[in-house]
């Protein structure tokens, strides 16, 4: 169960209104690495966690949180665009034409929202949940998460440098500490689990000795002339998971050129395919 007090939570304010940094916040509630995505990828993370049942509280704690954060985020949006100037709304609704530039607000949240926010990205495109990560694999999940919130806060201090504006500067500082806190939490939690020597490679379930390990540390090279690739930490010495050895090699074809039976008949192919 979900539970609200309707209050926000962390104050957002707006001191000057501007539709243009409407539109961008857009991309942090409905972007690949907006809220929406954080928040749906811990709730079904959690949803199908087994385990240690701290994992799943975990999650879903998190997730409830960023359902706040989206709160916050379209509280903001609302703010920007309804203390927007008059008159870039009023030239907007009436030359719909000019909607695409002028003052950079989206038409959107003009005609179908009524000056408020909207489950979309910065250009209007809907959060379609395919970029949600939850693969049963817990020690997978808190991998990718660590990914997710970099990305989100990569976005949140973007946003934080486009703005002058005080108030949308304190809650982009806010989020910005959360995803510091929540980056940090998923490496936590994979520490516990084990760290790279107990986690990695992921799954761990599956007995090393059945893949081709001849391959399992080796960094290929594809360079067309058969030069050494880049040499760094992943091309020599012990492995991370401290389970194997690097090694570089400059990688031959093994296999044949592939050659594919005749088409089917009524497959509408040409004759000379069948």
């Amino acid at each position: 169960m979900f539970y609200t007090d309707g209050k926000l939570q962390f104050p957002v304010r707006v001191e000057n209104p501007d539709p243009l940094f409407a539109r961008a916040l857009q991309q942090a509630i409905g972007g690949v690495e907006g809220e929406i995505r954080v928040a749906m990828q811990y709730f079904f993370q959690a949803c199908g966690a087994r385990g240690n049942p701290k994992f799943r509280d975990l999650l879903m704690n998190t997730a409830a949180e960023e359902l706040g954060h989206i709160e916050m985020l379209a509280t903001a949006v609302a703010l920007n665009l309804e203390g927007a100037p008059a008159s870039v709304k009023d030239e907007v609704a009436a030359d719909p034409v000019a909607s695409a530039v002028l003052g950079g607000l989206n038409m959107k949240n003009l005609l179908s929202t009524g000056l408020s926010a909207m489950p979309v990205d910065s250009d209007g495109v809907p959060f379609d949940m395919s970029h949600i990560y939850a693969s049963g694999n817990i020690a997978a999940d808190m991998t990718a998460n660590v990914a997710a919130e970099s990305t989100g806060r990569v976005l949140a201090v973007r946003l934080f440098n486009l703005t002058n504006d005080p108030g949308m500067k304190e809650m982009l500082s806010y989020l910005i500490a959360r995803d510091t806190m929540h980056q940090n939490q998923w490496l936590a939690a994979l520490e516990e689990l084990g760290g790279p020597t107990g986690v990695f490679p992921i799954p761990n379930s599956f007995p090393q000795e059945k893949e081709l390990q001849e391959f399992s540390y080796a960094y290929l090279g594809f360079q067309a002339d058969g030069s050494a690739p880049a040499q760094g930490r992943w091309s020599d010495g012990p492995s991370v998971d401290g389970k194997g050895t690097y090694s570089t090699q400059s990688l031959e074809p093994m296999g044949e050129k592939p050659v594919l039976g005749p088409a089917k008949p009524n497959s509408g192919a040409q004759t000379e395919q069948l």
